[in-house]
Formats: C-alpha cells, sequence, structure tokens
C-alpha cells in the first residue's frame, strides 16, 4: 500500500518517475505490522536512495508536522523533494491476526507510547475515554445539560457522515446519518464513554494508505508538475498541550491548539478560508477547534469525512485529509484550505494553511522568537483522600452496559486528582460540580464514593 500510493501521488502530480529522485522519505508510524527499517524496505520498493529517511511515532498531528518540518527544511535551502507516506491494514488484522507478512524485525520494539503513571492506575488512557472527559469539561463549562449536549454533538457530526457518503471510493462507512442515529443509543450503536456512542467513535480497524509528494517550487518545475496540479503550503502551525490531562488549567479549551492555528493562518481571516478538515476524532477535537477558531457556525467542517466515517488509520488520517483538501483546492482555484490534526489525549497540535494560489511561507519559529515558557499547569496528586469536586466524568460502558465513571477531581488545595467511581451513574446524570470523598485504592488507584 505504501509503495502503490507513493507512485499513485507522482502520477497524479504529472511526474511519475519522482519518486526514484526522493531526497526524503517519511513514514508515518504504521500499527498494523512491524518492519526491520520501514524506510529502507519502501526505498528499495520504489528504487529511491533518498538521504534523509524518518519513520514517525503516534499521534494524529503526525502527518502535518512531517509535511511542514519538510517544507521548513525546503524553505532554508536543505531539500526540494520529499515523500510523506502512511497505512494501515488494521481491518485486515482483525481478521488475520498472525499474517505471514515482510521484513519482521528479529526483535519487537517497544509501543512509541508512554502513559501517564497517575491516568493508568486509574484505566484512564483510551482515546474514546480521554475525549469524552475533555468534551464533559466543555459541556459543564457552557452550562448545558447532558441531553442539549447531545443534540448539539448530533449537529456537529451529521454532516461529516454526508461527506463520506459522497465519497464511496474513498470513505469506510459511506453513509449519511441523522444527529439522532448518531448520538441516540441503540443495539447498534451502544455507548461507549459519555457522551460518545459507536457511531461518535473514531475507527481504526479499516485498510487504508495515502502518499502527499512536496517539492519546492523550482524541483516542481524541473519535474513537469502542470501547474494545475499544485498545491501550495501557505502556513503551518505547531503547539503543545500539557500531557496530562489532569494539570491542564482550563479541560475546556486548548491554548495550543488556538496557537497552533494562529501560526498557520498568519495574517489570513479564518472568515477567509473556504475549506476546513478539522480533525475528528472525537467530538472534542472538532468542538476545541471551532472554539480556538472563533467559529460558530461551519456546516462544512470536513472534506473528507472525519475519522469515525471515512475512517482513521492509525496516526496517518490526515494524510488523507491532505489529499483530499488538494482535490477541493484544484477545483476552487485561488481558495484557502485549512487542514488541522491533533495527537494523543489532546495534547500536540499541528495546523496548515494551503491554496493553489502561491504566496509567502515563513517556516514556524522564524518570524518572531519562540516562546520559552512552558505552558502554566496545575499540580496533580499522587494520593488522594478527602472531600473533592469533580471537574469532569465520564462513565465507560461494555457490551453488556455502564462498567465505572472515569473521575478528574478539584482538591481543595488546588491540585486534581484523577479517581474511579465503580458504581456508575444513570447516563443521563451529570455529575459536574458534585462533591465526593476520594479513598486510596488498590495498585495506585483512587476510589470515589458520593
Amino acid at each position: 500500500m505504501w509503495e502503490e500510493l507513493a507512485r499513485s501521488a507522482a502520477t497524479d502530480a504529472g511526474s511519475p518517475g519522482a519518486v526514484t529522485d526522493l531526497q526524503s522519505l517519511q513514514v508515518v508510524y504504521c500499527q498494523s505490522w512491524e518492519y526491520d527499517d520501514p524506510c529502507a524496505r519502501l526505498a528499495q520498493r520504489l528504487g529511491a536512495e533518498p538521504a534523509h529517511r524518518s519513520y514517525s511515532g503516534l499521534g494524529g498531528s503526525v502527518p502535518l508536522r512531517l509535511v511542514g518540518d519538510a517544507a521548513s527544511a525546503m524553505a532554508r535551502g536543505a531539500l526540494d523533494l520529499a515523500l510523506v507516506v502512511g497505512g494501515e491494514a488494521l481491518a485486515t488484522r482483525r481478521h488475520l491476526p498472525d499474517p505471514p507478512w515482510s521484513h519482521a524485525p528479529e526483535q519487537a520494539q517497544p509501543f512509541p507510547l508512554t502513559l501517564d503513571r497517575q491516568e493508568a492506575a486509574n484505566g484512564i488512557y483510551q482515546a474514546y475515554l480521554t475525549f469524552a472527559l475533555l468534551d464533559t469539561a466543555r459541556r459543564a463549562h457552557l452550562g448545558r445539560t447532558p441531553a442539549e449536549h447531545r443534540d448539539e454533538l448530533g449537529r456537529l457530526l451529521a454532516p461529516l457522515t454526508e461527506v463520506a457518503a459522497s465519497q464511496p471510493e474513498h470513505a469506510w462507512f459511506p453513509i449519511a446519518r441523522g444527529a439522532a442515529e448518531i448520538t441516540v443509543p441503540s443495539a447498534s450503536n451502544r455507548m461507549v464513554a459519555t457522551p460518545y456512542t459507536k457511531l461518535m467513535t473514531a475507527v481504526m480497524d479499516v485498510d487504508m494508505a495515502a502518499a502527499v509528494l512536496v517539492a519546492t517550487e523550482a524541483r516542481a518545475d524541473a519535474l513537469g508538475v502542470p501547474t494545475d496540479r499544485r498545491v501550495y503550503l501557505r502556513g503551518f502551525g505547531v503547539a503543545d498541550d500539557p500531557p496530562t490531562m489532569a494539570s491542564r488549567p482550563e479541560l475546556w479549551r486548548s491554548p495550543a491548539l488556538r496557537m497552533a492555528t494562529q501560526a498557520a493562518l498568519g495574517p489570513v481571516s479564518v472568515d477567509d478560508v473556504d475549506h476546513l478538515d478539522l480533525y475528528s476524532c472525537f467530538a472534542s477535537s472538532l468542538s476545541f477547534a471551532l472554539d480556538a477558531l472563533g467559529i460558530t457556525d461551519a456546516p462544512d467542517l470536513t472534506v473528507t469525512g472525519g475519522l469515525p466515517y471515512h475512517g482513521g488509520p492509525g496516526s496517518n488520517y490526515a494524510t488523507h485529509a491532505l489529499s483530499a483538501m488538494a482535490e477541493a483546492l484544484r477545483g476552487d482555484p485561488g481558495s484557502l484550505g485549512l487542514v488541522t490534526g491533533v495527537g494523543m489525549h489532546m495534547a500536540h497540535h499541528g495546523a496548515t494553511l494551503w491554496s493553489t494560489r502561491p504566496g509567502s511561507f515563513v517556516p514556524p519559529g522564524t518570524a518572531e522568537p519562540s516562546p520559552t515558557q512552558p505552558p502554566p499547569t496545575v499540580a496533580v496528586a499522587k494520593v488522594s483522600e478527602g472531600p473533592a469536586r469533580i471537574a469532569t466524568f465520564s462513565t465507560v460502558h461494555s457490551r453488556q452496559g455502564p462498567e465505572w465513571t472515569a473521575l478528574i477531581c478539584d482538591l481543595p488545595d488546588g491540585s486534581r486528582s484523577y479517581a474511579r467511581l465503580e458504581e456508575p451513574p444513570a447516563d443521563d446524570a451529570d455529575l459536574a460540580g458534585e462533591t465526593v470523598t476520594l479513598l486510596p485504592g488498590a495498585r495506585g488507584a483512587t476510589i470515589a464514593r458520593r
């Protein structure tokens, strides 16, 4: 799949031989299969000998950072032709757990993910749960009831399904759905973690790949790339929130996402952006992006279809979004398109601005000094006991029903604590702001009592 899409990208650019002349080959981390040397194996298949080779880590913003870093290197004169490619075959792996695939390493490598000890001790590490906790924090901040919020999330997500349905050749689930069908639990749409149902959850078990070629204009000229196939990177921004959720002063928003999008937009107003693809692993990533951009009414949030409906191939969805955005901009010459990405638990953000119309590109950190101070954080208690106020919560469900409720609590001294409520409330209950009693639990967990 990597090879096929790399060659497809070159053919799409009107220069099939470009893949043999790569100076940089960057492969997005693959969860489907571990190779001994992914970049070298792919380079050999392509007949290329790139001097720069990079195999990425995990995260939804990774493809945008790879493309942006390549463009920044080009702006410095360090290279002129790069390929970013990624793919997953997790749907196949679900049915073929032990495939006879090629070039496995002699020894398995560690999975590139570090869990926070307090989050892990309390069972808070799955993305569907962490993004749900952030969603509930935003709902509580806005003063909505759970029912009001469910309706709002349905209105937010339903248009994504229509985009996916319009692209049956690309989307894993090309089915248009109504808001209630998406958000109301049913026999075929079970609750996963309040307020998220199955149809509100990113789906990684897909077989998908995508690739993007990045070149200087001079190299594109030399390769004979037609002008109507070119899409220019006009802006690029990255920023990070504290990786530990409870340490973020405001759980209901992302200052780093605002910084990344502002850096990508530069002097451009978001009102002048014609096409969006806001990262959509879960509704909170969409909502946080809209808040960061100051958008209150934008029904067209994706040109791809979103991770729950187009499909979310591991860390590589944003490469698909870049490909879809290129098509959208080619069909609307001179317009602007913004693609965002979110990595880990709403922690690592990337944003890119594109157009078929050339313009200046200023790599991040060159226009003004980068901030040197880390973002402010709240202390997170390792051991908690006594009264606490629930800042946010989400109830985890199995196929049989609700199992337990994850909490992030504010402590009287201004610090925070993760906790578990082993007797979950009804799904329409609102625990935000409620006082609980915390007790030490087994294996480093903290237990809450109402």
